[in-house]
């Protein structure tokens, strides 16, 4: 589960790395008002935002809310609390997120092995200790805790 969670944890960073994907006009794109009742619901987080959000940003997002209904109970909560911490980020926390995530992806796989290795460590920790090393080490743990 923890390994699950960590890595559903990587691939939302990887939805909004910057990847290498032809740019569209925005005017193709569906805007905020276009969307259906279940997108608008399952994407309401980012309501706010979506209208500026890159083509596609906006497309891998129509993506997660076509999906949604076909994913469990605790995947669909894993998704919505995650695209809520996704929209309280600053522009700062989410470059920083989207240049973990490619450095993540150009580790080799014994790194990447021991980096989720640490992860199950910190997550097995009890939260003060945690706490105390997110306000040591922002840096290395960051600001929130993404255990679930």
């Amino acid at each position: 589960m923890v390994r699950r969670n960590f890595a559903a944890l990587i691939l939302l960073f990887g939805l909004f790395a910057g990847q290498a994907v032809a740019e569209e006009s925005v005017a193709n794109e569906p805007k905020w008002a276009q969307l259906n009742d279940q997108q608008r619901k399952v994407l309401a987080p980012l309501a706010s935002e979506w209208d500026v959000l890159r083509p596609w940003q906006r497309e891998k997002m129509l993506d997660i809310a076509r999906d949604y209904p076909k994913m469990t109970p605790d995947r669909q909560q894993r998704i919505q609390m995650r695209l809520s911490n996704w929209s309280r980020m600053t522009p700062f926390e989410r470059e920083n997120a989207r240049k973990r995530y490619q450095q993540f992806l150009a580790m080799t796989p014994e790194k990447k092995e021991e980096l989720r290795k640490k992860w199950i460590e910190f997550q097995n920790m009890p939260e003060d200790r945690r706490a105390a090393l997110r306000k040591e080490h922002p840096e290395i743990y960051g600001t929130e805790d993404f255990d679930n």
